[in-house]
């Protein structure tokens, strides 16, 4: 499939981002961050009320905000109405909520991803149905991917000196010396986890009484910390990295100015 190419997206700062680091840490949220914070430059950009409604302090926009329901979970971009009193986050006001997740290591995580995903969308859409509701899904291609944060990192006490340089670098040496941090999926794996996300539900920018996301990205990207990462632009997954991106920029901005703005 051949994909639109002269944009960069939020995604292409993920991949310069495991460049530069050697490898992808599936255990920390640095790239849920950097993709919030491309997406909602990119917003700003492509969407003048909300731009507006922004440089006025109608809204703020927050990352890794406490979610209603749990304890323990978080939701990736909060962008709303800040509490009158407080000036922080408040889900009455919430306009626009993104959830970034990545199936990238083990495929076979891919139904936790899900669940996390329904269970983002169950905790929201009763405190704020008319909320925005966004999701990106990082879908790794690599039939193998070498764990380094939950095994290279814990073994080699000389990480940092001697195995970090070589990484994401094309050494094949890695998977020999690290046989037991290696991952395997399946090359039928990222359809079966595209298929897997494409059943959540969605809905039209103005059924804001049907509760599903009104726009999901799901962005193919080859990572496995042994070979050089690259977004997966041309792919026989039937995903258009920058045009679905154009689309999930229209579609938010479509939803905001129905939402707030013509009423």
């Amino acid at each position: 499939m051949q994909a639109e190419t002269e944009w960069l997206t939020p995604y292409d700062e993920v991949v310069e981002h495991i460049v530069r680091e050697g490898y992808h840490n599936h255990r920390s949220d640095v790239h849920s961050n950097k993709i919030s914070d491309g997406l909602f430059h990119d917003m700003l950009a492509c969407c003048p009320v909300l731009g507006d409604d922004y440089e006025a302090g109608t809204i703020g926009h927050w990352v890794n905000v406490r979610a209603p329901g749990g304890r323990n979970r978080f939701l990736d971009l909060f962008i709303g109405e800040p509490d009158p009193s407080t000036g922080q986050p408040d889900f009455r006001g919430l306009r626009i909520a993104v959830e970034h997740k990545s199936v990238i290591t083990a495929h076979r995580n891919r139904t936790n991803r899900y669940d996390d995903l329904r269970r983002t969308l169950d905790a929201i859409n009763p405190v704020r149905p008319e909320a925005i509701m966004v999701a990106t899904v990082l879908l790794g291609t690599a039939t193998r991917v070498l764990n380094v944060p939950d095994f290279v990192k814990k073994i080699r006490p000389d990480f940092e000196e001697a195995i970090r340089p070589r990484l994401s670098r094309g050494d094949p040496s890695l998977w020999d010396e690290f046989r037991a941090g290696i991952s395997e999926n399946t090359r039928d794996d990222p359809r079966r986890t595209r298929d897997l996300f494409r059943t959540i539900p969605l809905r039209n920018p103005g059924h804001t009484h049907v509760c599903g996301y009104d726009a999901i990205q799901i962005v193919p990207i080859f990572v496995d910390n042994v070979n050089p990462p690259r977004l997966e632009r041309e792919n026989d997954l039937d995903l258009d990295i920058v045009g679905e991106y154009r689309r999930l920029l229209h579609t938010i901005c479509a939803a905001y100015t129905a939402r707030w703005h013509l009423g």
